[in-house]
């Protein structure tokens, strides 16, 4: 079975005002159109063509397809045109036992104070649909960063300092800590005043957001973490996978985001919305490494971004005018026309799905398989294989 899906953009103040109208060929509306959202989260529930939310049609149409009573994953258009919060989410232990301490605690379920909005982990994968897709992701290598930190004098040397200790991920926990919560005022200021002037080749990229983030957002916090945290930009096709604990900050571009389906955020600064300090530090990956950058397994023009979660897994389909992609399905999915014009199919029934750039449908686990043709590229959102195999 296929059915239709749609949604209208979130209006979050980091969002662009044109990328997401310019991928769907429509005037912008003026307004900044940071996410839509493809799935059943009641946060933002997609609709079917006779206006009932996805969850409504999953319970009540594609009883006998296969299709679970809940998606697993949650599938976004995503559009920065400036910073989101610097963040990090629970493992699924952690967020079982931080929402029901919540819960015992009086806290409404959508209180702005609560920061555990259900039981579920989040780890996500962005994949750059945009020529390039610049985010914040994982912690630097310390010795670059020290690296970084000498450029600017006598404004960086407070947070070098903390970052001297010889267990290099607790020195960043503390520096983190310190930063979000501690006597950290003056040094961030020392920072944004340094980074008016320094000057580097190497570095000339996180100079320039150090600024960036200033002007954006003065006096803020997170600027300081954020000279911690690696740079990244992806180019397009390219994916960045964040598991639990991992530091990012998506800072600009046009992508194609999917997760676990949980919208249990735990921010530390770049934002106005609720920010838990104390809740960040206890689940923070505070060990320095390389972006989380993620290979996709490539194949006749598919490629299959597979992390290592239960989850999800996403699927990049390129066809030409003659071809013919097929693509089983792991359990029910949805897929996403980004460009040109293609036609999807189920094994069953050929329904001659046609779609162009923003488009979305949702296919039953029944049909077996996708049969996509026409000229374009979509991306398929499905549970990773160890969900199909009844994997939790």
């Amino acid at each position: 079975m296929l059915v239709t899906v749609t949604n209208t953009p979130q209006d979050y103040a980091w969002g662009s005002t044109t990328l997401i109208a310019d991928l769907e060929h429509r005037v912008p509306s003026g307004r900044p159109e940071a996410e839509v959202w493809f799935g059943d989260h009641p946060g933002s529930p997609s609709h079917v063509t006779d206006g009932r939310t996805l969850g409504a049609w999953l319970a009540e149409d594609a009883a006998g397809t296969g299709a679970p009573e809940h998606l697993p994953y949650l599938m976004k258009l995503l559009a920065a045109a400036s910073s989101l919060s610097i963040q990090v989410h629970p493992s699924r232990e952690e967020a079982v036992e931080a929402f029901a301490t919540e819960d015992a605690a009086g806290i409404p379920r959508d209180a702005p104070e609560r920061t555990y909005r259900d039981r579920n982990h989040k780890p996500e994968l962005i994949v750059a649909l945009s020529e390039t897709f610049t985010a914040l992701a994982g912690v630097r290598e310390l010795d670059a960063t020290r690296r970084l930190l000498a450029l600017l004098g006598d404004g960086g040397a407070a947070v070098a300092e903390r970052l001297s200790g010889r267990d290099a991920a607790a020195a960043v926990r503390d520096t983190v800590e310190w930063l979000l919560a501690g006597d950290s005022t003056a040094a961030i200021a020392g920072i944004v005043a340094a980074a008016q002037d320094a000057a580097s080749e190497k570095f000339s990229a996180e100079l320039d957001l150090v600024r960036r983030l200033a002007a954006d957002f003065p006096g803020d916090r997170g600027i300081g973490v954020a000279l911690l945290m690696n740079l990244v930009v992806l180019r397009r096709g390219e994916g960045l996978f964040v598991p639990a604990g991992v530091l990012h900050a998506y800072q600009s571009g046009l992508g194609v985001e999917i997760m676990a389906a949980s919208d249990n955020v735990l921010r530390g600064g770049l934002t106005p919305k609720h920010i838990d300090v104390a809740e960040l530090i206890r689940v923070l990956d505070p060990t320095p490494g390389p972006a989380p950058v993620l290979r996709p397994h490539e194949r006749d023009g598919v490629r299959r971004f597979a992390p290592d979660v239960p989850d999800f897994a996403l699927t990049r389909v390129a066809v030409a005018p003659g071809e013919e992609v097929a693509v089983g399905l792991d359990g029910t999915a949805i897929a996403l026309a980004t460009g040109g014009e293609v036609v999807v199919d189920g094994a069953k029934s050929r329904a001659g799905e046609r779609m162009t750039p923003g488009q979305a449908v949702v296919v039953t686990p029944d049909e077996q398989r996708m049969v996509i043709t026409g000229e374009g590229e979509l991306y398929i959102a499905q549970p990773g294989a160890r969900h199909a195999d009844g994997a939790s």
